[in-house]
């Protein structure tokens, strides 16, 4: 668990909400949390569980086909005006870095503010300057994405992603597509980010990283919660056959 949780008030309340695909596959079904402001959440579950679709739904890249999703009392309504004051609210991570390859790391994490946020080059520059530095990567600044290890790449994309000034953090599978020596990297950010008090919820299959970070793990499995609680107590003394059976396979 988490040692430096600040918990605040609710910040993201999700009620009852569904989500099909057009072949029909249930992704998400009835599906209910809430989070408070400054909580660690881990997803975990097998493949296909709907875990990275729960993300999706919560900034509006995929449309809920019944319930409620509410971020920091805005309606996620579909409205253009409410969709973009939740992607401004949230930050999003991906499992690809999704890097702009003709651009260096700064430039990369100025574009949006200067786009979105209407920054100058400059106040973009200082802002992102500070950002690359607490991400680890004061010597990379000026490199571009080619120059970089996937590690690095994803430090860049959070750094981007932590521009926006976003009141949350979406994590999908961060570490997946990175090398074994470049995963503890990345995880020492987003562990940073927790004791900072962000408000993060992450797909991960890293499960030290959920004991030790998470104020909360959630086992997903069919678009459903089979089992919420503690981290310590979820994977020292689970309460669902299912979870016992999902743990001991990657355990």
């Amino acid at each position: 668990m988490n040692p430096n949780s600040k918990i605040g008030d609710d910040i993201i309340v999700i009620d009852k909400i569904r989500k099909i695909f057009p072949n029909g596959v249930i992704a998400l079904d009835n599906f209910s949390i809430t989070v408070k402001q400054g909580e660690v959440v881990v997803l975990i579950g097998p493949s296909g569980s709907g875990k990275s679709t729960f993300l999706r739904c919560l900034n509006g890249l995929e449309k809920i086909d019944r319930g409620k999703i509410i971020i920091d009392n805005i309606p996620l309504d579909y409205s253009m005006k409410n969709v973009m004051s939740i992607r401004k609210e949230v930050g999003m991570v991906f499992q690809s870095f999704n890097l702009f390859p003709h651009l260096n790391a700064i430039e990369n994490v100025n574009l949006a503010q200067c786009l979105v946020q209407d920054k100058t080059k400059k106040e973009a520059s200082a802002c992102s300057k500070e950002l690359l530095i607490k991400v680890g990567l004061a010597d990379k600044i000026n490199a571009f994405p080619n120059q970089l290890s996937g590690g690095q790449q994803q430090r860049v994309a959070i750094a981007r992603a932590l521009a926006m000034n976003p009141k949350v953090m979406l994590f999908d599978e961060a570490t997946s597509a990175l090398d074994p020596e470049m995963i503890g990297e990345v995880l020492d950010v987003m562990k940073n980010l927790a004791a900072d008090g962000m408000t993060m919820i992450c797909v991960s299959h890293e499960m030290s990283f959920a004991k030790e970070a998470s104020d909360r793990v959630i086992f997903m499995e069919s678009g459903c919660i089979v089992e919420t609680g503690d981290s310590s107590d979820v994977f020292t003394n689970p309460t669902e056959s299912r979870t016992r059976d999902f743990l001991n396979q990657i355990l």
